[in-house]
């Protein structure tokens, strides 16, 4: 059976070249790079090299790079720095961020008892923005966060507006990128952005391997202790063979930045296109969605719902009903729940997510899979 992957927006696959040079690092330059004999200097090389190698991909200067395993790690860094040694008093959030994102702010408020506003989200699922205003028109000393790209449901923050409105207020601005790093242009040094987080499994590195950024001038304080790697902020001997697999994966995404960008949105418009033809009643999740994010309700009846994934992985195809993190719940979407009625909340919507790997010829499949079911 030839399977296929539509669920991009979960994890992508590693290149082969990411493959290839992860192996060379772990063969030629295997030793820590905390050492000061050859072989961690060769190590520290590669390491270092990673990381100016990653920060000109974004615009940003090599020592606001820090490497974490993961941009859950790094959000839970970030957010809770902001509170316990940046003084945020508030923090701006929407209901539609990453739970890394929202599990953090409510274990925040618990602890520390910091006020959180949640911006309204509009019904094409974008954010409000002349809500932020209006919440940062309050004052205090408060940090927003807010992500790029959804992960659910792809809609598109306009971060360089987001921004300014945030410094305006004096407030910080936090944005989880995990889904837009390496897929779309990102110039740190033009956009008003004093953090971001990434992971490299979304830009088909390896799982396990992240960074964050931290804009020049903002002092944190450790998230581990027990060792001065990473300017003492991340205890810990470095995974250099996954740091350099996401450098490579990260140089190669914007390498072919162009050519796979107009590949995967020709994707995405044919199976929007080959959907709603087969099933004219088909409801299309947000607006203005991000090129490789297709978040689609099926006009199917509600007894449908819960075998439709089953049915779909049966037949090799793999796409998802929510993000990849909760998609073991029985639970709706918190994402959807937003913006759909109580009616169709209960219907099956489900997540397409493409990367260059993916040809017409596996929408076609999945468009036959889902009208046998």
């Amino acid at each position: 059976m030839n399977k296929i992957y539509l669920d991009n927006a979960a994890t992508t696959p590693l290149r082969q070249e990411v493959i290839d040079e992860m192996m060379l690092v772990l063969k030629e330059n295997f030793g820590n790079p905390s050492s000061t004999h050859s072989f961690g200097r060769s190590a520290k090389t590669v390491l270092e090299t990673s990381r100016k190698s990653i920060a000109k991909r974004i615009g940003a200067n090599a020592q606001e790079i820090i490497f974490t395993s993961s941009a859950t790690e790094a959000t839970n860094w970030i957010l809770k720095n902001a509170v316990s040694e940046l003084k945020v008093e508030r923090i701006i959030t929407s209901k539609v961020e990453h739970h890394a994102t929202l599990y953090t702010v409510k274990n925040l408020q618990k602890e520390y008892g910091i006020e959180v506003d949640f911006v309204s989200i509009l019904e094409c699922g974008s954010v409000d923005v002349t809500h932020l205003v209006d919440l940062l028109s309050k004052g205090g000393k408060t940090l927003v966060t807010l992500m790029h790209v959804n992960n659910e449901i792809g809609s598109v923050l306009d971060i360089e507006k987001v921004g300014r409105i945030c410094h305006q207020h004096h407030a910080l601005f936090h944005c989880d990128t995990v889904q837009s790093i390496g897929k779309t242009e990102i110039n740190l040094q033009e956009l008003p952005v004093d953090f971001i987080v990434a992971s490299a499994h979304k830009f088909h590195g390896p799982k396990g391997a992240g960074f964050a950024f931290v804009k020049k001038g903002i002092i944190m304080q450790p998230m581990f202790y027990g060792g001065e790697q990473e300017k003492g902020l991340r205890a810990g001997t470095e995974a250099v063979h996954q740091i350099a697999g996401m450098a490579k994966a990260l140089e190669l995404s914007y390498e072919f930045l162009t050519s796979e960008r107009s590949c995967i949105s020709d994707l995405k418009d044919y199976c929007q296109k080959q959907l709603i033809v087969n099933f004219p009643d088909i409801k299309i999740n947000g607006k203005d969605t991000f090129y490789n994010i297709l978040n689609v309700l099926l006009p199917f009846s509600e007894d449908k719902t819960a075998m439709i994934l089953f049915n779909l992985d049966m037949k090799g195809i793999a796409v998802s009903r929510g993000s990849a993190c909760q998609s073991g719940s029985v639970k709706p979407s918190h994402v959807l729940a937003e913006i759909l009625t109580e009616d169709d909340i209960n219907k099956p919507s489900l997540r397409i997510s493409f990367s260059h790997y993916n040809t017409k010829e596996d929408i076609d499949s999945l468009i036959d899979s889902l009208k046998g079911i």
